[in-house]
């Protein structure tokens, strides 16, 4: 790991629910880092964490494969995404009408490059940093109605500089694990456990991340630490998630700011997890 380990100032170019850059510091003080050269995230999402502790390589997987395809884009041809994308950020775009004539556009195509441009759009002017799919694909974010969208060039610019020391791969968390290397340490940020049985958000792939895909997870968690790599798991701290990680060398709990609905009063205090295996 590089000298220059906590950079906790960078955005990421998407807006993300459930996004690390806050809880940056937290991590760190869990994650074991000495004599690690690769940081493996097997849920990399908007890439905050990966954009603000500094290895010298990474691999980063996500089961949404036009993130993915987002961030190998920006990795390899970022002056020509800039240029294109930009064009999609003036007034003229952010209306409603014109939203849902590019959603319908977006959910069209299968020209990844397209593709890209849009998802960038839609995440910039859809509702509250939501990525959501419906059972058949179809991206079914409502519009946002922010002002001034943000285009975020400079976040663009610096995740393209980044990604160079990366590889990103679409695939299931299982595909991670099974690439890992002695110099790995593995951060987890998966779809976290409901706070309660009926408010669960986990669809953001089109499919659900179930309780048994949590403890699958752990299962993958402790064949890692067998191999002598470690690895983080952050999540709430319900009963389901105490007990799930009852065997963890170390737990570390703290309280974020979180949204559980759409209105003010919905933003309540509530209690995380980093569960280390080691």
């Amino acid at each position: 790991m590089s000298k220059d380990t906590l950079q906790t100032n960078m955005r990421s170019a998407l807006k993300w629910a459930g996004g690390k850059k806050r809880v940056i510091g937290d991590i760190l003080k869990v994650l074991p880092v000495k004599g690690k050269k690769r940081l493996v995230e097997p849920f990399v999402g908007g890439g905050s964490v990966f954009l603000n502790i500094d290895f010298e390589e990474y691999l980063l997987i996500d089961m949404n494969k036009d993130l993915i395809a987002l961030f190998n884009i920006i990795k390899t041809q970022p002056e020509k995404f800039t240029i294109d994308a930009e064009k999609y950020f003036n007034g003229d775009s952010n209306s409603p009408e014109k939203y849902y004539e590019l959603r319908k556009q977006f959910n069209a195509t299968n020209d990844s490059y397209e593709r890209s441009l849009l998802f960038l759009y839609l995440n910039r002017h859809g509702y509250n940093g939501l990525c959501r799919y419906n059972k058949s694909g179809g991206y079914n974010v409502p519009f946002g109605r922010y002002k001034h969208p943000y285009f975020p060039k400079l976040e663009i610019e610096y995740f393209s500089k980044k990604a160079q020391r990366a590889t990103f791969i679409q695939g299931d968390f299982e595909t991670a694990f099974s690439q890992i290397r002695s110099d790995d340490v593995i951060y987890c940020d998966p779809p976290y456990s409901p706070i309660n049985r009926t408010a669960s958000f986990t669809a953001y792939t089109g499919s659900s991340f179930t309780d048994q895909d949590q403890k699958r997870l752990v299962d993958c968690a402790e064949k890692a630490k067998s191999k002598g790599v470690p690895t983080l798991i952050s999540n709430h701290y319900v009963d389901f998630t105490r007990e799930l990680y009852k065997n963890a060398a170390k737990k570390e709990l703290f309280q974020v700011q979180r949204s559980i609905s759409q209105k003010g009063k919905g933003r309540v205090k509530v209690k995380e997890v980093l569960a280390l295996y080691k």
